[in-house]
């Protein structure tokens, strides 16, 4: 095992550079105490914003097509969120979790469980996404030993190619990107397996209905159940979309439905990740209420807190809450800042904003806005392989053959060179990745515009995505499609 991975971890060396984009900027130190990102060189650095539009110390303005990671859903310098944080900091900053609660905290709570139209019981309040898949593993965990009786075989979980949970050592064994997981290999958890990622493009054959594609990977994940033995696996874990990963990948419709019902055949819980695709940013509060199924548990984070604050959450149904109510009466976990009172009034009124301003409309108005000017100016360029998404959450994949569908080498390095080219010289930001293929191989860049963004913003961030996109491959002697 060890001898492999140093083999995977040399390859996945000899043919990606960084997986985080460069971007040097006069006046910035190039060196600085903070670890950042890259050690090669220094990021600009960010002296303001508002809205959609970030400042840098050198002056220039950019705009954010991608809300830093999908996070800034109502855009920067919210004057209400702004206020509600203050307010909670005059009152108390912080309370420890294990002895007490506060006010500000039930209120989140009840916010996020009545947009689930009751379908979830309880709210579980953190700071990270990575931080909710650990929770999210563990509760799975509980919930059977809470049974009478218990299940104490059930320790596997069962997750999909080409995902990503998390950066944590329990959330990064979950995930099934090769690059992020190489390094860290040897010391990954070994109960977690793997069936195909579902995504259409890449996994459909020729001639193949929807139908038919979606029972056969139902048929491949009741077959790992089989082999695994029914009864040793927790849950079924899936990204409703797939996002920093595969390029906003969404599942056909049906397909949660077919997993659904091979978990509830064998007992397993379904844990459905919505921290980058959750809290509207593709067209409904949850992307689960698009899929006709109820998660057993959601993790959910970067639209939660909006980015004024680090905020995640973990939802769980009924028959979880009750598992825990009937049984010991608490979950084994915990976290300092869990539920911090300002955070929390941070994310309580995001998610009252985004109600009252109705802005999940305007996700799919703006999203379907979106999906039309970037078919209309990528559809026919030869390099672009493939434009999916919902809401305001859309992946472009570049190929080097559309028909073949063949990527580009790693040596081009085409989604940083795109992420580059844009910022420098198009003042736009755009979310580069890497590995779309097989987590090594592809490259696909992410827009995922605030939820506030205007019809004349939207065309701002399509025209400018086209013009970097031709740029760059102008930049290395390839045909633009002009």
């Amino acid at each position: 095992m060890a001898a492999a991975s140093q083999n995977i971890v040399k390859r996945v060396a000899k043919i990606c550079p960084e997986l985080v984009p460069t971007l040097a900027v006069k006046g910035v130190p190039a060196s600085s105490a903070v670890l950042h990102r890259s050690l090669k060189s220094a990021p600009p650095h960010v002296v303001s914003a508002k809205g959609k539009h970030l400042t840098f110390s050198d002056g220039r303005t950019i705009l954010d097509s991608t809300c830093g990671a999908a996070v800034a859903c109502i855009g920067s310098n919210n004057e209400r969120v702004k206020k509600a944080m203050v307010e909670q900091i005059d009152k108390f900053a912080y309370c420890n979790s294990m002895f007490f609660g506060h006010e500000i905290g039930e209120k989140l709570a009840d916010e996020l469980i009545d947009g689930t139209g009751g379908a979830m019981s309880k709210a579980y309040i953190m700071c990270s996404g990575s931080e909710a898949m650990e929770s999210s593993m563990k509760m799975a965990r509980q919930y059977f030993m809470e049974l009478s009786p218990q299940e104490p075989k059930r320790i596997n979980f069962i997750a999909r190619e080409g995902s990503y949970h998390g950066t944590t050592l329990g959330s990064l064994s979950m995930s099934g990107h090769v690059a992020r997981r190489s390094l860290f290999l040897d010391m990954l958890l070994p109960n977690i397996y793997r069936v195909s990622a579902c995504n259409p493009y890449r996994g459909m054959s020729e001639g193949q209905t929807t139908e038919e594609y979606i029972a056969q990977l139902a048929d491949e994940l009741d077959q790992k159940f089989q082999e695994l033995g029914p009864n040793t696996v927790c849950a079924f874990v899936a990204e409703p979309i797939v996002g920093a990963t595969l390029g906003c990948v969404p599942a056909p419709p049906g397909y949660f439905k077919a997993m659904r019902k091979v978990c509830d055949k064998y007992g397993a819980l379904l844990i459905l990740d919505e921290v980058m695709s959750g809290m509207g940013r593709c067209g409904s509060l949850h992307a689960w209420q698009q899929e006709g199924v109820v998660p057993d548990i959601q993790t959910l984070a970067k639209g939660l807190g909006g980015g004024y604050a680090p905020m995640a959450g973990m939802l769980i149904n009924h028959r979880v809450a009750d598992s825990l109510k009937n049984g010991s009466g608490s979950f084994s976990h915990g976290h300092t800042y869990q539920g911090h009172p300002v955070g929390c009034a941070a994310a309580l009124e995001v998610q009252r904003i985004i109600r009252e301003e109705n802005l999940i409309e305007n996700v799919r108005n703006q999203g379907a806005l979106l999906e039309a000017r970037l078919r209309y100016y990528l559809d026919d360029h030869p390099h672009v392989g493939n434009i999916r998404g919902k809401g305001l959450f859309w992946g472009i994949e570049f190929v080097m053959d559309k028909q073949t569908k063949e990527p580009f080498p790693r040596s081009e390095d085409i989604a940083n060179k795109t992420h580059l080219i844009g910022f420098k010289d198009f003042g736009i930001s755009l979310y580069p990745g890497m590995g779309t293929k097989d987590g090594i191989l592809g490259d696909h860049v992410l827009l995922a515009p605030a939820y506030t963004s205007t019809g004349e913003e939207i065309e701002e961030i399509a025209s400018r995505t086209r013009d970097t996109i031709f740029q760059v491959f102008k930049s290395i002697g390839t045909s633009t499609g002009v």
